[in-house]
């Protein structure tokens, strides 16, 4: 599904201690800060944990600049109502129809909207959801997120992604990941783009899952994860503007340099994009319905063993073989909040009314399931091996926090389906004695 051809190179792996060079020899050679480093380049480590965080867990890089990022004005405050965390909860199933593109100029960072949210990153705990909508490019604008990590998904349009680390041409049916402090940019090279944005607050950052049983291969495998190579600009006395999200506002701040200088780098901290499309799928081969996290593409895990603050699943084409089952999902009551969204195609437990660039929340121990045709015409179907999803794409974000929706979200937008609950309200008895 992602057929449109990447123009850059990557490294390869998921976790990986990378050096990347933009010139030779422009690391620096058994230390990290010489008194002058090669082509006098600056030195600047960007930390992802803290620094006494067990080895497995410590993530920073080092970064070799043409000048430090501290050059710069001092950050004033600018305005974006819709980058909000106040709002309400609601055990009501809710469903969004796609949410527009706005008609007024808006690039990446203006068209930010948070949808729903639970935690604070001031306290360093929780996530909020978001989505993205623009119709122009960043021009000489960067942004970074203070708060927390970025898991992007595109439904509409390429992002052309500018990082300190290098660059990445992100399509729909493929996710980005931007860890917290990282600069970028966007620009779109096919026109409007419109998506969804996962973030986990503070030093809490994703995760492949482990896989246990299931061994050593299969799910999102590590390879098929890619890391920009360095590539830098050099670019003086002309302005830019660098924006960060901060307590979930937005300053800004104007330096006479690009962000984007940084001539090498090393480290584990980095920007990373994935194709779903390479997702290797496990599933029953005999009977009963698996449960969703065989699905789990990534995970950002709490301190209790097994339950996740985020987990990022997808449910992409596949076979479906098991016997004497009903194949779509199951009626359901979860602990978790399930956030879904489309990307593309018809998702199997609903028929009409969720459409690409729209979604749905159920709340935890809100019911939920297929509506009255998924569930009639999985009822009926004569049960032998076929083909799940071709040309479909659809994910969800699930917490294990209860997420509350903004005003703008349930009240303001004009997207909410007020008639959600009439997707069940036709399923009859079909008890007999």
């Amino acid at each position: 599904m992602t057929a449109q051809k990447d123009p850059y190179t990557y490294h390869e792996g998921f976790g990986n201690h990378f050096s990347s060079e933009a010139l030779p020899d422009s690391l620096p050679k058994g230390q990290n800060t010489p008194q002058k480093c090669p082509y006098d380049l600056y030195a600047e480590q960007l930390s992802g944990t803290a620094f006494t965080a067990p080895r497995t867990h410590n993530q920073r890089t080092w970064l070799y600049r043409i000048r430090p990022s501290v050059v710069h004005s001092p950050f004033q405050s600018i305005e974006n109502p819709l980058l909000s965390l106040k709002g309400e909860s609601t055990p009501t199933q809710l469903r969004w129809s796609p949410f527009d593109i706005s008609k007024e100029n808006e690039d990446f960072v203006q068209g930010l909207k948070t949808i729903s949210f639970s935690g604070d990153p001031s306290t360093g705990n929780g996530l909020a959801i978001h989505i993205y909508t623009a119709n122009q490019n960043m021009d000489h604008k960067a942004f970074y997120n203070s708060d927390g990590d970025f898991l992007i998904v595109p439904q509409q349009g390429r992002l052309d992604i500018t990082t300190e680390f290098g660059k990445m041409m992100v399509s729909p049916n493929e996710i980005c990941v931007i860890p917290r402090g990282i600069r970028y940019s966007v620009t779109l090279p096919d026109g409007p783009i419109r998506g969804y944005i996962l973030e986990i607050f503070g030093q809490t950052h994703f995760q492949i899952p482990d896989l246990g049983p299931i061994g050593a291969n299969g799910l999102a495998n590590p390879r098929d994860f890619v890391t920009p190579q360095a590539n830098y600009i050099k670019e003086n006395n002309v302005e830019w503007k660098i924006v960060t999200k901060f307590d979930n506002k937005l300053f800004v701040a104007q330096q006479q340099h690009t962000p984007f200088d940084v001539v090498a780098w090393h480290g584990n901290y980095v920007p990373y994009k994935y194709d779903l499309s390479k997702f290797c799928v496990i599933n029953t081969v005999s009977y009963d319905h698996i449960d969703p996290s065989i699905f789990t593409v990534l995970t950002a895990q709490s301190t209790v063993p097994g339950v996740a603050i985020a987990d990022f699943v997808i449910f992409p084409p596949r076979w479906a073989v098991a016997e004497n089952t009903f194949r779509p999902p199951y009626f359901h009551r979860n602990c978790m909040s399930e956030f879904m969204g489309l990307i593309l195609g018809d998702y199997e437990g609903k028929i009409g009314g969720f459409a690409p660039g729209g979604a749905s929340l159920h709340s935890p121990m809100t019911p939920h399931g297929p509506d009255t045709k998924a569930f009639e015409s999985a009822y009926n179907a004569e049960l032998k091996p076929m083909r799940v999803g071709d040309h479909t794409q659809a994910f969800m974000f699930e917490t294990s926090l209860l997420l509350k929706v903004t005003p703008w979200a349930l009240h303001t937008c004009g997207k909410v389906q007020e008639d959600y609950w009439k997707a069940w309200a036709q399923l009859e008895s079909k008890f007999n004695a």
